[in-house]
């Protein structure tokens, strides 16, 4: 049996932000296991962690792969050790495929300390064009693909063929333009990593948050990502780090009945 937590990042109600699956564990399971608990969830990512002296190790999956890098299932295993296991310490440091990420409590925000990740100026592919249904001229890249547009309504407006974004030679494809009410808005799309949408994206916000502080020149910046879900997230360019703070929701918690083969 595995205890096992959903969690809703980057909001303070259930039924919006971006769901993660949480599962504690005392020791690893093997790899297989956790991309087949991953795969029968359906979320984004389910994370998996384990106690290592001082601080946890970190893993994260998608329905169909691994990723070296999670913002919002990486809030949501900060929450359950602060609220529901009695982690007691002011901050949380997590060993993970990105180097170690900090996460520590301000009142009711959950702060996270990421890599920075900027995105050059790049040549525009086909199949970004076709996937996204729009020419467009500003496109950045590092992890993920940056499609830069001029308004919120255009972002909101975008209606992705997931089948041409999947030939896209990325993990992801994130578009933003200048918010109505927030600083900058964005969605992110993944289908490569067997995620089509995902609702809220704390990783895309390493490449989003230097972008949006040079141009606008400031180093805080409100986002908000304008998915069906939606979610709202406060972002600190640092020198080569970006934090970035939301709240979390509990909405479930049980047992899975896993055992070992």
């Amino acid at each position: 049996m595995i205890l096992y937590f959903e969690v809703h990042s980057f909001t303070q109600k259930i039924f919006h932000g971006n769901p993660a699956g949480v599962c504690p564990l005392d020791q690893w399971i093997d790899d297989d296991s956790m991309q087949r608990i991953a795969a029968e969830n359906n979320l984004s990512e389910t994370a998996f962690f384990v106690p290592k002296e001082n601080r946890y190790e970190l893993r994260w999956f998608t329905p169909t792969v691994e990723v070296d890098l999670c913002g919002h299932a990486t809030l949501a295993s900060a929450y359950v050790l602060f609220q529901h296991l009695g982690y007691e310490g002011e901050a949380v440091v997590f060993e993970t495929k990105s180097g170690g990420l900090t996460v520590w409590k301000d009142n009711d925000f959950l702060i996270m300390d990421f890599p920075s990740l900027p995105a050059e100026r790049t040549a525009v592919p086909e199949h970004l064009i076709s996937g996204l249904g729009k020419k467009f001229k500003n496109v950045f890249k590092a992890r993920d693909y940056l499609v830069v547009l001029d308004s919120e309504k255009e972002v909101r407006d975008l209606r992705p063929d997931f089948s041409e974004l999947e030939k896209v030679d990325c993990e992801g494809v994130i578009a933003t333009a200048p918010g109505d009410d927030a600083d900058f808005v964005s969605r992110f799309f993944a289908p490569r990593m067997g995620i089509p949408e995902d609702p809220v994206t704390g990783a895309a916000h390493s490449t989003l948050t230097p972008y949006w502080a040079e141009r606008l020149g400031k180093n805080r910046l409100f986002a908000r990502q304008v998915s069906k879900r939606g979610g709202d997230l406060w972002c600190r360019q640092t020198d080569d780090r970006v934090q970035i703070a939301g709240h979390a929701a509990l909405y479930f918690k049980g047992m899975l009945n896993w055992e070992a083969e």
